[in-house]
């Protein structure tokens, strides 16, 4: 077993704690983006993503300032519907695009959207080519300068075959605090698994995607965790293109990594600590508490040498979790 030591975060930096799915009255959420950065605001946030449906903002002029900023954003949509004419969706692919680095914009083939620009949506009936309907949808955000990712899969109605070989993702949501309270359809770490054991190099979020329309609640409970130098555009987009964040329903991670052989994590008061490792049966452990009375704050997960990769998760005792990145070994 190679005993080197690797970080999980980089060594210095601060903490920020953001948003990158939400809606405001742009498309279908209740809150004005004034309100919307109000309520973010006060619950601790430093960043926020406007993630309108089909419909690019940027309010950074508006909203920025030294200890918050907006990260321009769109979620773009190709939607498949049944054919006989009824407009119920069978199945949907949102890809959402956050404006990139100054680099990646400058490099870019084709010019950055405009604010309030509108992405028209492709509607297919009865049958598509789902895997070739989302590559498009993520050439077209990669090929204006953005990062994208690929939401909330299990709401989505879409099978792996439609969208994990899709090339140019750079994160995957797999906690979606909204469709989690509305129907149980936003827990997609599954997904997240299957493609890691593949070989692919993805990263995974957790966020709201709120509407704030009142049925249930679905503000401030999923969110990423980034650290970086400054609280800048160009910090905090290269810090999460490195991985160097979490995401958390609740618990927090102070820190995590591999050393003398061993995968490790120090975090706040949980009641499991998980390693998911790939890529053969067996591979992981789970450290659990023996009474639900106990809490732990570090566990330790000592490597076969094999592995391809290593993630963890810490849950408390409600349910809430934490999730780290994945350390690529191979």
């Amino acid at each position: 077993m190679d005993k080197k030591t690797i970080r999980g975060f980089s060594e210095n930096g601060n903490w920020y704690k953001g948003n990158l799915h939400s809606h405001t009255v742009n498309s279908d959420g209740r809150l004005t983006p004034e309100e919307a950065v109000k309520l973010f605001k006060e619950h601790g946030y430093h960043f926020l993503c406007f993630s309108e449906h089909d419909r690019y903002t940027d309010y950074r002029e508006q909203f920025d300032s030294d200890d918050f900023i907006i990260l321009p954003g769109v979620e773009a949509s190709a939607v498949l519907c049944e054919e006989d004419g009824s407009g119920l969706r069978k199945k949907v692919h949102h890809i959402h695009g956050i404006l990139g680095t100054e680099e990646m914009v400058s490099n870019a083939p084709l010019p950055p959207y405009r604010h309030n620009e509108i992405h028209p949506v492709p509607k297919y009936y009865g049958e598509w080519d789902g895997a070739a309907v989302a590559q498009s949808l993520v050439d077209e955000m990669t090929q204006r300068g953005m990062i994208a990712t690929y939401n909330h899969p299990i709401w989505s109605r879409v099978r792996e075959s439609e969208f994990i070989d899709t090339e140019g993702i750079w994160a995957l949501e797999i906690f979606n605090y909204n469709t989690v309270n509305e129907s149980n359809t936003g827990y997609d770490e599954t997904y997240w698994d299957v493609m890691l054991r593949e070989g692919k190099r993805i990263f995974a979020f957790a966020s709201d995607d709120n509407h704030n329309g009142g049925l249930f609640d679905d503000a401030c409970g999923g969110w990423i965790v980034v650290k970086s130098e400054r609280l800048t555009h160009e910090d905090i987009l290269r810090n999460m293109m490195d991985g160097n964040y979490y995401s958390s329903s609740g618990p927090e991670i102070y820190d995590w990594g591999i050393r003398d052989g061993a995968a490790y994590v120090d975090c706040s008061e949980v009641y499991r600590i998980d390693f998911i490792a790939g890529n053969c049966v067996n591979d992981g452990t789970s450290c659990v508490c023996g009474s639900f009375e106990e809490t732990m704050k570090h566990g330790e997960y000592a490597l076969k040498g094999h592995e391809t990769y290593v993630r963890v998760k810490c849950t408390d005792k409600n349910g809430k979790t934490a999730w780290s990145n994945p350390i690529f070994l191979k």
